[in-house]
């Protein structure tokens, strides 16, 4: 393969990497763990750490389907996206059951008495005073001290979502490389860069999703909840559609 032949093959590697970054159910995925956050530092790192994880999944399963000459059956290919689906009914219940663990929902009733003319010398309860109820979501347990971020900790999490989705999209990937790209070494090499694009794409993307949560933490805390339980039902929802369409109309149940 000429240099400039490989320059545009890794250049088309990279640009397909920041575009397989913003498939739907990374994007869900990744919603749901920026949603534990309020920070776009902390965003982005979210997403570097989901890049890494992705991409080391897809450099492993290559070396062995290079390297080796593997061939990924149809229906194991099949089952690795269907465990992505799983994973994300899996985020989406544990946002929402991380929201209401520690909560309590209760009502304060309290009346509003009747204002008494200034003529009057004695001042008594109003039995027709207005009395009206306010429902209040009272978080306990809520820790602050500890804000600095260990790294390894922090990351873990993203960094394993981001390997399950390099398990399930290396099938198409590994067959791309071994029929278009001849050399052993330029296809690790398109795998890096490919992988190098998605960390870049999901970074700048977890950034962009992370702006709502940031903007609404102090001031609009109602909305800010809201949209933290939004993503995990919408994470529960796309995980059970894409599990049936990989499991029944993809055909790996049947």
């Amino acid at each position: 393969m000429t240099s400039p032949t490989l320059i545009a093959t890794l250049g088309l590697g990279f640009i397909l990497g920041l575009k397989h970054a913003l498939d739907a159910d990374h994007i869900v995925a990744v919603s749901t763990i920026v949603s534990e956050h309020k920070s776009i530092s902390k965003s982005s790192l979210i997403g570097t750490f989901w890049g890494l994880g992705h991409t080391v999944s897809l450099f492993l399963i290559g070396l062995l389907v290079i390297l080796l000459r593997l061939v990924i059956p149809p229906k194991l290919a099949l089952l690795m996206e269907f465990g992505v689906a799983m994973m994300l009914v899996f985020l989406g219940v544990n946002i929402i059951w991380t929201f209401f663990r520690g909560r309590k929902i209760h009502i304060h009733a309290h009346e509003h008495a009747v204002p008494q003319l200034p003529s009057l010398s004695i001042t008594t309860p109003d039995p027709d005073g207005l009395m009206h109820a306010h429902i209040h979501l009272h978080e306990e347990g809520k820790e602050r001290a500890h804000e600095h971020i260990h790294l390894i900790r922090f990351g873990s999490k993203p960094f394993l979502v981001g390997l399950v989705h390099g398990v399930a999209g290396s099938a198409a990937l590994m067959l791309l490389v071994l029929t278009t790209i001849p050399s052993p070494l330029t296809g690790l090499l398109y795998i890096v860069v490919f992988g190098v694009g998605s960390i870049g794409g999901m970074l700048l993307m977890s950034s962009l999703i992370g702006l709502p949560f940031v903007f609404t933490a102090n001031k609009f805390a109602i909305i800010n909840q809201g949209i933290k339980v939004l993503a995990g039902i919408s994470s529960i929802a796309f995980g059970i559609f894409l599990g049936w369409e990989i499991g029944f109309m993809q055909g790996l149940f049947l």
